[in-house]
């Protein structure tokens, strides 16, 4: 090309392929990249985010789910890759790369989609779903499905195309497929997209909300993508046509290639992954094999236990020595509270014995009762005993 000829944006030394990339008068080139680019990287935190949060799933349930959520999250980082094929320039071998992936990267997420509706479904009827290792040998059967239909009409089309002159093969007959055939390649696809749609319906009825919300999340997702994939076949195969910009064909596709994709982060992957950590509101509470138990203070335990023997100090818990009390009920009622200040204590007071006598004294300061420490008698048949009053101590 002429350096005159190049557009607006783009340099002199850039193929005419590329200019879609580059020029700054055809808008939707530039802006589709740059979407296209967000969602490259989009995916990529989010893959990472999801490994890393691996660990700290305790729902074993959930966590069977995180391997069909790798999977869409890879092909639609793929899917974000293709968008770029639409907006170069047609060559043999793009055109043949856009034509095998296109509907190979879509099925690997509408794979994942259905089984994980479909595991649902079967959780919804026998409370117990498919192991995660079933899930993923279902979701690549259903993949690898249009891996061979597309791999089929791939050979079909291009390498068994009628040859040029002299029995060479026309570089650009990869590129001259009608849309119609296009389009039919992918049918196998569109039954995925409307499988997708109903076999999360009956898990909007499950009797736990976070399985209801992952098949609300699957439906919503089947109905947005169903809604582009009519709107783009629509404009490819007709719309195009009747409105005379047959050369929209490459820029309908790639509009549609990178907003199904973002269908697939925004109303999937990312609810998904938040729902990850998160503990579940309809989970019962734990049965004897894992327990988790509120947290109780210390000085509400002690309080209940003055409560169950109100005669007894409710920080006398050291058996090492016993303290007799007064026969006589007190003549002042005892609040079970009364000990209770407001203040937590991060352990349980225990009094010595010198403690016990200091604060007695206190008490006899102020005109009560001191309780007495008695030693058993050594005679019990009527003997002399050791004098255990403390008067009787010498001072």
């Amino acid at each position: 090309m002429e350096p005159t000829s190049a557009p607006k944006g783009c340099g002199s030394s850039i193929s005419s392929i590329y200019y879609n990339l580059c020029d700054l008068t055809t808008v939707w080139g530039v802006v589709v990249e740059a979407v296209a680019a967000a969602g490259i990287v989009t995916s990529f935190i989010l893959l990472i985010i999801l490994m890393a949060t691996i660990p700290f799933v305790t729902d074993k349930k959930r966590k069977g789910m995180v391997a069909l959520q790798v999977g869409i999250l890879v092909f639609t980082l793929g899917l974000f890759g293709l968008t770029f094929a639409f907006i170069v320039g047609q060559f043999s071998i793009n055109c043949a790369a856009r034509r095998f992936l296109f509907g190979v990267l879509f099925s690997g997420c509408l794979a994942c989609l259905v089984m994980h509706g479909l595991w649902l479904a079967l959780l919804k009827r026998s409370d117990r779903g498919p192991r995660s290792w079933m899930l993923c040998l279902g979701a690549l059967g259903l993949w690898m499905v249009e891996v061979i239909i597309n791999t089929e009409w791939l050979i079909i089309t291009v390498l068994r195309s009628p040859s040029g002159p002299g029995g060479v093969m026309t570089p650009a007959v990869s590129c001259n497929i009608a849309n119609k055939d296009f389009v039919s390649a992918l049918v196998y696809v569109m039954v995925l997209v409307i499988a997708a749609v109903l076999i999360a319906v009956p898990s909007l009825t499950h009797k736990h909300k976070q399985w209801r919300r992952d098949g609300a999340f699957i439906l919503v997702t089947g109905i947005f993508t169903l809604a582009i994939w009519v709107t783009w076949i629509v404009m490819y195969i007709h719309g195009n046509r009747v409105v005379g910009n047959p050369s929209w064909d490459d820029p309908t596709l790639a509009i549609a290639v990178v907003s199904n994709a973002w269908v697939f982060l925004f109303l999937y992957a990312i609810p998904e992954i938040c729902l990850l950590t998160q503990e579940d509101p309809d989970q019962e509470l734990p049965v004897d094999g894992d327990h988790v138990y509120p947290a109780r203070s210390l000085v509400y335990d002690s309080i209940l236990k003055e409560r169950e023997t109100p005669h007894q100090n409710v920080y006398m818990e050291n058996k090492a020595f016993t303290m007799d009390e007064p026969p006589a009920v007190p003549t002042k009622p005892v609040s079970p509270y009364g000990a209770y200040n407001g203040q937590l204590r991060s352990c349980l007071y225990q009094p010595t014995e010198i403690a016990m006598i200091a604060k007695g004294l206190t008490k006899m300061d102020k005109g009560m009762m001191m309780p007495r420490a008695r030693a058993p008698s050594l005679n019990r048949g009527g003997g002399s005993s050791l004098p255990c009053s403390a008067d009787s101590l010498p001072s």
